[in-house]
């Protein structure tokens, strides 16, 4: 399976090609992923650079920097960021929850702090001059967080790529249609209503683009989402999905906004840790993206967003920054998503029902 994985991502979802600057960023555990991506990128005259990275040493950062540590600004990390052709990140946990005991406010003013390099993303990205994904390899505490065996699990990741295809490429093709059709009835929109249990909330999307994530820029892809208009969301939701935010994780969150801002928030479990990452700045208590989940390969909550916001029967939004190829203009320094099971509901494009019960309706796909 990994040579397939390797060549999908190298092919179909960055397109590497001679010269191009390539770094690949992952855990020790990814080791024989990044092994065969390494021989793809070299193979199709790329220049390789493995980025190694450990939880247990983003711990002891986050524990023991001092504030003007905290607050440091790298100038290498500013380099890569402006000058890599193809960023290759594969999500590879061997704890997930290596952040659980460090005070909020130290993961804020970090998150402050590598602002600048998020904003280069999102301009590099909108501008086109950088190819990226995200994507996973199966490891054991990734497993045990889902609530799956290793090989349960493994055979979960797979499947979600579309690995078990005989051609994953062409099912990738033909999932990518169904999401253009979506994204391009979804792009005659002005406004988008969502209705389920104990949430009633609008977003006006006009002059917005819909963007497929046909799996080019996260694999597993299965998503069409947008930036809502910065001061136009309304209403309550509730999240039936954890939301988990660099391994802290946030029960049962309601919010309730107005003029497009945060004014009400609440959570079960984790509260105060979702009233301080909604303090990071201004824009934290905004929405930069509206989306929905269709990869009904993906059946089960994982507890990792690359899968979860994909669920086929969700929607998500995301507190914080928007992708500027969206036309949305929020600025934020954090991108959280939350997520929302649609099995019992349903959404209005201007009044009239385009989705229920997890589902566009066959009219939407016309």
């Amino acid at each position: 399976m990994l040579d397939r994985f390797a060549k999908l991502v190298a092919e179909y979802c960055t397109g590497v090609k001679p010269n191009d600057e390539v770094v690949i960023t992952s855990t020790y555990e990814a080791y024989p992923l990044v092994r065969e991506l390494w021989r793809e990128t070299v193979m199709r005259g790329g220049y390789p650079r493995w980025n190694l990275s450990d939880e247990v040493l983003g711990e002891i950062f986050y524990r023991y920097a001092s504030e003007d540590l905290l607050r440091h600004q790298s100038k290498i990390d500013e380099f890569m960021s402006e000058n890599v052709n193809v960023r290759i990140s594969i999500l590879s946990s061997t704890h997930s929850k290596y952040l659980v005991s460090v005070e909020p406010e130290r993961i804020k003013l970090r998150a402050q702090a590598t602002r600048k390099l998020s904003e280069i993303f999102m301009r590099r990205d909108s501008e086109g001059s950088l190819r990226w994904v995200v994507t996973a390899y199966p490891t054991r505490s990734m497993a045990q967080e889902a609530g799956m065996s290793p090989l349960e699990y493994e055979d979960f990741v797979f499947k979600s790529l579309k690995l078990h295809a005989e051609d994953p490429v062409k099912a990738w093709v033909l999932q990518a249609d169904t999401q253009r059709k979506i994204a391009d009835s979804l792009s005659k929109t002005s406004e988008v209503r969502i209705v389920s249990d104990d949430t009633d909330i609008t977003l006006k999307v006009e002059g917005r683009t819909w963007i497929s994530d046909d799996g080019k820029n996260n694999m597993p892809g299965g998503e069409v989402f947008t930036g809502p208009h910065e001061d136009s969301t309304e209403g309550v939701i509730k999240f039936d999905f954890p939301a988990i935010w660099r391994g802290v994780e946030v029960r049962n969150v309601k919010l309730i906004f107005k003029r497009g801002e945060v004014v009400e928030a609440e959570a079960e479990v984790g509260g105060e840790f979702l009233k301080k990452m909604l303090e990071t700045d201004e824009g934290a208590r905004r929405l930069g993206e509206l989306a929905f989940g269709l990869n009904y390969d993906i059946t089960r909550f994982t507890k990792e967003i690359l899968f979860d916001e994909k669920i086929g029967g969700t929607v998500h939004v995301a507190l914080g920054a928007s992708y500027l190829k969206t036309g949305g203009t929020n600025k934020s320094s954090i991108h959280w998503d939350l997520i929302k099971d649609m099995k019992r509901g349903k959404v209005f494009a201007d009044g009239e029902l385009i989705y229920e019960n997890g589902r566009f309706l066959a009219e939407t796909l016309k």
